[in-house]
């Protein structure tokens, strides 16, 4: 390959990103990096999205990788910088999503001295990613960049870190980009696919938890036409709905937090459990309760595409590795006629179909109501991006989450994530409809990217649901501390007038009606749009939980 001289560091830097397949980064500009700003410049294959605080730029780059299957890139200053960002690594290593964060560095002299804003990078990200490395040799950056999008991508995919001195961003030197690298080949053992088919042969009843590291929409439509033709009820890991059509005649639900109790009662008693793509948290399992790390009475199938994740946590009766869309595609065109079809697909999702459908609560505004219509008034792709609290019960339990991907929502439980994840989505994809779900201390998080969605045109709904409160932490309070109210009252701004002094379209509504005709207004707009729920208190949740009721308990 013959090596050509390039202007410094920073454009030898650039162009490798760019010969990786990047075209787009999200940035709080720091002066640690001017280099690579002063080379962006020249280089219209890459969208710069100018964000307002680091932490809402790596949310952006999370959700990026996720929506892509290739690293999200997100570049900032060093210290503060870096810190304030380390909060997108941490719901890009717990998702197992791709993303590559850069760090703008101290100069190679001045390491180790406590600098100005210095911090040990890989002793800080080390055990929150999977590589967190320095370049202090700029002939070495072709070498770096394509390791850390192989490693970001490979495996269970997750976030790598890169510090960049300043002073090495300066220097001038020979190289070129090396070629775009591929997640290798990870096709399943077919002597192990044999032993499954098996196993599921020998159940009576089985049931498959879907979704996670590495899913993507191949692993989705081949596990989907596998598990209808022989019944299989297949339920998603915690915020990954995604996985699977909801129409499919048998999704079976989502696990996680505020699950349907008939789904939970069928995990228990099935006999054979299939994890695959899940890594079987804490949360889908809803402590390691369901199943049990040993489950002694139930056979586990686990299918990862990670090694060190397989018996990690979880006893296996057996383990494969391999890639999610490998073994899909591998599980669809299996020939075995010794598995009969289990009637089981079709009840589970028939069940869930039920606990779906939301009855009337009798609240002013009545967020189930809300959401059905929403539901059926808005494209079936339409990408629902939200961060935590109890506000998102609402859309995990009465949303269809029908096209792929169609859920940007963190595992890592991490509040502020949904108005950023909406902004990269709707950079992502514009001719979709985006929208951003927040609770009233979720959305001040990181409401400030507002000004990232006016600045960079994005087409998005923001629905800010206000109980004045912080919800999830209430009902914990509530329930183990009743009437001793401490420190989750919420006085709460305007939100509507904070959304219209960025340009947004805004509303603010306090009835179902009015939720109503403010959705449908917001249907028919463009641009960036904010409609402000006021909802009472005591519907605290999708459950049907009230402030009242936990506190009588």
């Amino acid at each position: 390959m013959t090596q050509a001289k390039t202007p410094g560091a920073a454009a030898l830097l650039v162009d490798c990103l760019i010969e990786q397949g990047t075209d787009r980064i999200f940035t709080v500009p720091g002066e640690s990096f001017l280099p690579v700003l002063d080379a962006l410049h020249d280089r219209p294959q890459i969208d710069v999205v100018t964000c307002r605080q680091e932490g809402g730029a790596a949310f952006m780059a999370c959700a990026d990788g996720t929506m892509k299957g290739r690293p999200g890139i997100c570049f900032v200053t060093r210290g503060p910088g870096a810190t304030n960002a380390s909060i997108g690594v941490h719901v890009a290593h717990q998702d197992s999503q791709p993303m590559i964060l850069f760090v703008g560095d101290v100069a190679r002299d001045a390491r180790d001295r406590e600098g100005f804003q210095e911090v040990n990078f890989e002793a800080f990200f080390g055990p929150i990613c999977k590589w967190a490395a320095r370049i202090d040799d700029p002939a070495r950056i072709p070498e770096y960049v394509a390791r850390a999008y192989s490693t970001a991508i490979s495996g269970r995919p997750g976030p790598v870190v890169i510090a960049l001195p300043e002073d090495m961003l300066h220097e001038e030197v020979i190289g070129s980009p090396r070629p775009m690298v591929a997640r290798p080949a990870q096709a399943p053992c077919p002597d192990a696919m044999q032993t499954m088919m098996a196993m599921i042969g020998d159940a009576a009843s089985p049931i498959a938890i879907i979704g996670g590291a590495g899913w993507n929409a191949k692993a989705r439509e081949h596990f989907q036409l596998f598990a209808e033709r022989i019944g299989l009820p297949v339920a998603t890991a915690f915020r990954r709905q995604d996985a699977i059509s909801p129409s499919s005649p048998v999704y079976a639900g989502n696990l996680g937090y505020g699950p349907n109790p008939g789904l939970v009662e069928r995990v228990k008693k099935a006999d054979l459990i299939l994890a695959i793509g899940a890594r079987l948290g804490e949360a889908t399992t809803d402590g390691y309760r369901f199943p049990t790390l040993d489950h002694p009475d139930q056979l586990l199938i686990h299918v990862h595409p990670d090694p060190e994740e397989l018996g990690r946590v979880y006893r296996a009766d057996l383990s494969l590795c391999c890639a999610m869309d490998d073994f899909a595609e591998s599980a669809a065109l299996w020939e075995d006629e010794s598995i009969l079809s289990f009637d089981a697909g079709a009840e589970a999702h028939a069940q869930w179909d039920a606990w779906a459908t939301a009855k009337p609560n009798g609240f002013d505004l009545d967020m189930g109501q809300a959401v059905t219509f929403m539901r059926d008034t808005f494209p079936a792709d339409t990408i629902i991006c939200n961060g935590a609290g109890n506000f998102s019960g609402w859309w995990h339990r009465y949303w269809r989450y029908e096209g792929f991907p169609t859920q940007l929502a963190p595992t890592a439980g991490a509040m502020g994530y949904g108005v950023p994840a909406a902004v990269a989505a709707a950079r992502r994809f514009p001719e979709r409809m985006v929208v951003a779900v927040a609770g009233d201390g979720d959305f001040l998080m990181n409401g400030q990217e507002l000004a990232t969605a006016a600045q960079h045109d994005c087409n998005m709904l923001v629905i800010v649901v206000d109980n004045s409160t912080y919800g999830t932490i209430r009902m914990h309070q509530e329930r183990e501390f009743p009437a001793r109210l401490s420190a989750t009252h919420l006085d709460n701004p305007d939100f509507a007038a904070f959304g219209a002094a960025f340009g947004a379209w805004t509303q603010a509504v306090d009835t179902t009606e009015g939720f109503k005709n403010a959705l449908a207004e917001a249907r028919g707009r463009t641009g960036l749009r904010l409609i402000h729920a006021k909802i009472d208190i005591e519907q605290l949740a999708a459950s049907g939980a009230t402030v009242s009721g936990l506190r009588a308990r």
